[in-house]
């Protein structure tokens, strides 16, 4: 998780003339109303909206929140289904037409897991996370012990190496040191990257297990007082999660593309892609200080070393480990709890608002923070209902299971219901875990209007200005900052701009994934984050109801804000005359991500050459300590030419398109939307659609199931996204001829959704 850091860079008055500055040219950027209404309609829906907010009571999320996380609430307990079946009861009462969709997955469960130290100084591994004074429920009955789920069964005895993060830049710098992990035990630390790509790769590599352990410096003593005292890390705190190898295909390892119903067709565990071979396990810092002491060989990188009070070495060990991971392979019940409100008007128009309900173990931050939130627009929604109002559109709410193992129950159910999503769905909104600070804000881009308009109406809880400007703010501060990293200097840029706040792309670690990427419906992320001190409990015992009301959202304000604007986008477009999209703001993103990549190919042709010419030179051989010798890195392949011509083409007739459309539309909503229904009908329909434009059925190279061709988590990032992913991750990669190849594909990609965006105009025009 992101913890924000507010760095006093700009002074009072350079903010103020920036926001000036903002102010003076938003008119210029808005549309001067509220996207896809009317004056009257405008004025109408925000009454609606104040309606709305006055029914939602911080006091429901706490309650709710402390009753879902009383007991642990994973997969395949009781307390899972027990809250699957509360939320359902409270849906009928809320006045919603409510069912749990149930589903069968495979979801191994660990029956023996154990780690010793041999050799001289034995240690046997505690593996258990014990009671924290004040807590009450860090003593509580049937939890699971911390596991890894979806990596393989193993009994193995080896020494140890140490990989840092565990990532492939890692592997680079251990072989530079003559370090082979080939039938060893590779021990990682969480971050930079995400978990289940660190097996992974200590699979590629040759090793036999992988033990993955939480140093202080990234989320325990070293970012603040450890849990009780503070919200962070306790030293036997333990993440666990999945190791799935997400990267291919998330929900059931088993039935890849298709839901896991009765009838389904289903791999053997032996040829689930997504399952490892190898034994994994997450430890503590303090079971893993004891392995990380028995290590030798060079002393470890300066980026490498944590903030254990250890000498960092990377190995290999004097004594063995020996690791133990039992499983069983068992399929458990997932529930699924959908909500429906029929449309009045539009009832083929779905609007899908989903948050997950299973956690590790009590899962009060991740997840019920953001459902309880859910629950609360539910009921305020059902409130409206017996007012007297109906939404125009259908809207179903969604409370998924399994999404911890690997978004399973927003998977399987999108991929069971495929046909119909793509044919009606024409949003789906998220949220995950919630906390207090800023609005965080992700998705497709035609929505960063949308967006705007919701955020800049709510207002921030502990500022008492509107969400927007504190989004604003941070974007500015954090672009000013002396070590800011280009995308936060690019967002900076737009936010003082004026306008709109640029919204951020999606990758993968929640469950928008299936619709937006699988299917490409238009989708958006949302969540408060930045001055909670959540992110050390993450996955752990500790993420509870005690820890949430001290180091969380203690008065719960900003469970309230997240449902204001959660749910005043739902309410927007489910009553929108005309679907609220600005397609422009995508086409101005692409040409964004397209300089982007014109400045990788750049980037990476100089870093090539001058690597090169250090080789050539023998620079690093010259440079390196004898005594401690580091070999020069392996050659670089050498880049022939990178043709983006395609790609620039495709960009550019797309803004022609673009700006095309807007004119037609400002002049049909300057007219008030005033066309024969058949024809608005058939416009939101289209416009629905927009987004699968973007998709290919042939998917990403390598993994067919990821169709979307400008948004994809990266396949050595994990959860975090690549834009563009067919061509930037050949590029980043070297696959220079799959980059030139997938510029070709993804231009095409691109013609057939401005050749969309013309029909739609020519419809707005008729």
């Amino acid at each position: 998780m992101t913890r924000w850091k507010i760095r006093p860079l700009l002074t009072l008055a350079g903010v103020l003339a920036t926001f000036a500055a903002a102010a003076t040219d938003q008119a210029r950027h808005e549309d001067g109303g509220m996207l896809g209404f009317t004056p009257a309609h405008a004025a109408a829906q925000q009454s609606l909206e104040q309606r709305f907010d006055a029914q939602l009571d911080p006091a429901d999320q706490r309650s709710w929140l402390k009753q879902m996380s009383s007991a642990p609430n994973q997969v395949g307990s009781p307390h899972d289904k027990a809250n699957a079946e509360f939320m359902l009861a409270k849906f009928r009462e809320w006045g919603w037409d409510a069912h749990i969709e149930t589903f069968s997955v495979l979801y191994p469960t660990p029956k023996k897991v154990a780690l010793q130290l041999l050799g001289p100084h034995p240690y046997t591994a505690v593996l258990k996370e014990p009671v924290v004074p004040g807590d009450a429920t860090s003593n509580a009955a049937g939890a699971l012990p911390p596991y890894n789920v979806y990596g393989g069964d193993g009994d193995v005895t080896a020494a140890l190496v140490y990989a840092n993060y565990g990532m492939p830049d890692d592997y680079k710098e251990l072989a530079r040191r003559g370090i082979d992990v080939r039938g060893k035990i590779v021990i990682t630390r969480y971050g930079a990257g995400w978990r289940g790509l660190k097996p992974k790769l200590a699979q590629e590599h040759g090793a036999v297990g992988c033990l993955i352990y939480s140093d202080p410096r990234d989320d325990g003593y070293a970012q603040g007082d450890a849990y009780p005292q503070g919200g962070w890390r306790p030293a036997q705190g333990v993440q666990r999660g999945s190791v799935a190898d997400m990267q291919l295909y998330p929900g059931d390892p088993l039935t890849p593309g298709i839901g896991s119903t009765p009838g389904a067709k289903r791999l053997a565990i032996k040829d689930a892609k997504t399952i490892l071979k190898i034994p994994v396990l997450p430890i503590s810092y303090a079971d893993a200080t004891p392995l990380l002491q028995s290590l030798t060989g060079p002393v470890a990188p300066s980026g490498w070393r944590g903030a254990l009070p250890l000498t960092y070495h990377v190995g290999p060990s004097t004594a063995k480990a020996h690791l133990t991971v039992l499983s069983d392979w068992s399929q458990k019940p997932i529930y699924d709890v959908i909500a429906m409100l029929k449309g009045s008007t539009a009832p083929d128009q779905w609007i899908v608002r989903g948050n997950h309900h299973d956690g590790w173990v009590f899962g009060a931050w991740d997840p019920l923070a953001g459902n309880v939130a859910l629950m609360a627009e539910a009921k305020a929604i059902g409130g409206l209902v017996k007012q007297g109002w109906r939404p125009q559109r259908t809207l179903v709410y969604a409370s998924w299971d399994g999404e911890e193992p690997g978004l399973l129950g927003s998977t399987e159910w999108a991929e069971t219901h495929a046909a119909e999503l793509q044919k009606k769905a024409v949003l789906y909104l998220n949220s995950d875990t919630n906390g207090r600070g800023f609005l965080d804000a992700g998705g497709s881009h035609s929505l960063q209007r949308l967006v705007n308009q919701v955020a800049e109406g709510v207002t921030d809880p502990e500022t008492h200005v509107s969400v927007r400007e504190r989004m604003r703010a941070r974007m500015l501060v954090e672009g000013a900052g002396k070590d800011a990293k280009p995308e936060a200097k690019a967002n900076a840029k737009l936010a003082a701009a004026g306008g709109d706040v640029p919204i951020q792309a999606l990758g993968s670690g929640s469950d928008y994934s299936a619709f937006l990427e699988h299917l490409g419906i238009a989708s958006l992320d949302l969540g408060f984050s930045g001055e909670d001190d959540d992110g050390g409990i993450y996955h752990s015992r500790y993420d509870s109801f005690d820890h949430y009301v001290r180091f969380g959202d203690p008065t719960f304000e900003y469970g309230v804000a997240l449902s204001k604007v959660a749910g005043h986008i739902v309410l927007r477009t489910a009553d929108a005359s005309v679907l609220p999209m600005r397609f422009g703001d995508f086409s101005s993103t692409l040409d964004r991500y397209v300089g982007e990549l014109h400045k990788l190919v750049d980037d990476t042709r100089k870093a090539t050459e001058q690597q090169h010419q250090l080789l050539d030179l023998h620079a690093f051989a010259l440079t390196s300590d004898p005594t401690r010798p580091v070999a020069p890195p392996a050659r670089d392949s050498d880049m022939p030419a990178i043709d983006l011509a395609p790609l620039d083409q495709a960009a550019k007739r797309l803004e022609l398109s673009a700006q095309t459309y807007q004119a037609a539309y400002d002049k049909r909503a300057a007219a008030g939307f005033d066309m024969p229904a058949a024809q608005q009908q058939q416009l939101n329909q289209w416009m629905g659609g927009m987004e699968q434009a973007l998709t290919d059925p042939a998917g990403l190279p390598g993994r067919a199931w990821f169709k979307h061709f400008i948004y994809a988590p990266g396949m050595l990032t994990g959860y975090d996204v690549k834009t563009v992913p067919g061509v930037r991750e050949a590029i980043e990669a070297r696959r220079w001829d799959e980059a030139n190849r997938y510029a070709v594909v993804t231009a095409k990609v691109l013609d057939r959704y401005g050749e969309q965006l013309d029909r739609l105009t020519a419809l707005l025009n008729k």
